[in-house]
């Protein structure tokens, strides 16, 4: 779990530190277009101060890996990889938007959705290996 923390945590900040600098860039290379108005621009912001934050939630529960709280984390992670799976997936196939890193981006969130349930099967291994002796 601590790995997959830290690399969440590098990704996300990135991602959000994207989102938050130069929004329109961002989206243009995940779905093949700028954002066109003000109000759009500010919600892709939004959107990278989610990631920036989730990021850094968990760089700081790296550390701390055996907790409730690095597993309560885990599970937000697996949430949101599945979420973005389905609607980036559901973007680039419905609308056809499709920019160089939409697909890498779907596979990458996959990706990381499983390795949060694998790191949560471990974790949970390891609390019933912990209450049987």
């Amino acid at each position: 779990m601590k790995m997959l923390l830290r690399v969440t945590a590098i990704i996300e900040v990135g991602a959000g530190a994207a989102l938050l600098s130069v929004p329109s860039l961002a989206v243009k290379l995940l779905f093949g277009s700028p954002l066109g108005t003000p109000a759009a621009v500010a919600l892709g912001r939004l959107a990278g101060a989610a990631l920036f934050t989730l990021g850094a939630a968990c760089w700081l529960a790296h550390g701390n890996e055996p907790s409730q709280a690095a597993r309560g984390l885990t599970v937000a992670m697996l949430l949101y990889n599945a979420a973005a799976v389905v609607i980036l997936a559901m973007a680039g196939i419905g609308t056809q938007a499709v920019g160089v890193v939409l697909w890498p981006a779907v596979a990458f969130h996959a990706f990381m959705a499983v390795w949060c349930i694998a790191c949560l099967q471990r974790w949970m291994l390891a609390q019933s290996s912990k209450t049987q002796n």
